[in-house]
């Protein structure tokens, strides 16, 4: 889908929120304006999607569905700070990273296992020194980033993203913290596909009898949670699975975490 035509169909919500542009990026000598939309609310939801071009599933169902949830936002007084594509150019072309072949997504912090030592990633219970916030990232990543931190911790986060290897139609999550209320959600969402039970994901980790998976991967979820931030998950619809169905599983989590917001 070409970019100028899908920030027009954002922009056409600012009778709901506040669409304003954060940055801008440059790629292949053109100018991508990046865009956030707002809404007022005694608690805060950050919403993030589109780090990945060939995971559009995301940012349409943002651009479909954004009235209903301003709607069900504000009848439960909850904030909403929603960044729809962060990665455009990725967006547009329907390729992974940006057009300079730079990856916007992981870059958030470093995590220092030893003094001195610095790694990407860590696994579940292993011993760290120190966890640090990453500025030398794609340009996309340190709008985002910069963004973000000019703001107070949120209430929740959510990140929409799509699984490109996984053969089957399908969905499973990350998550950080109490497990119960993403077990829910799951729960919810098990009438539009087959959550992926024991799947094996990035690096051989694999999901539990839930679909669900722990992993600190330095993304911007990681950084959230680090932050102390209390409802974050990274939810993963398969790309084989019909885009009807990954905007339906994506809107119960979207509606479920304006949920879990409202009551924290």
């Amino acid at each position: 889908m070409e970019y100028l035509a899908y920030l027009e169909r954002l922009r056409r919500f600012s009778p709901l929120a506040t669409v304003h542009e954060y940055a801008r990026v440059k790629e292949n000598g053109r100018e991508y304006p990046l865009l956030c939309l707002t809404t007022p609310g005694r608690r805060e939801l950050v919403v993030t999607a589109g780090f990945h071009g060939e995971e559009p599933a995301g940012p349409l169902t943002v651009a479909r569905h954004f009235g209903e949830l301003a709607e069900a936002a504000r009848a439960k007084d909850v904030a909403l700070r929603l960044f729809p594509c962060v990665n455009p150019s990725g967006f547009e072309g329907g390729h992974r990273y940006n057009a300079s072949g730079e990856q916007p997504n992981n870059d958030f912090l470093r995590y220092e296992v030893r003094p001195g030592v610095f790694a990407d990633e860590v696994h579940v219970g292993e011993p760290f020194h120190a966890w640090h916030p990453r500025h030398e990232a794609p340009k996309e990543t340190r709008a985002l980033h910069q963004e973000l931190a000019r703001h107070p911790a949120p209430a929740g986060a959510l990140d929409l993203h799509q699984d490109a290897w996984v053969k089957a139609q399908c969905f499973y999550a990350y998550h950080f913290g109490e497990p119960r209320p993403y077990r829910e959600l799951v729960k919810r969402s098990v009438a539009h596909a087959k959550v992926a039970v024991h799947l094996s994901v990035h690096n051989q980790l694999r999901t539990d009898r839930w679909g669900l998976i722990v992993h600190h991967d330095g993304s911007n979820s990681d950084w959230f949670h680090r932050r102390g931030v209390r409802h974050v998950a990274v939810l993963e619809t398969s790309t084989r699975t019909p885009l009807e169905r990954c905007h339906a599983i994506n809107l119960t989590w979207l509606l479920g975490f304006i949920d879990l917001v409202a009551a924290s």
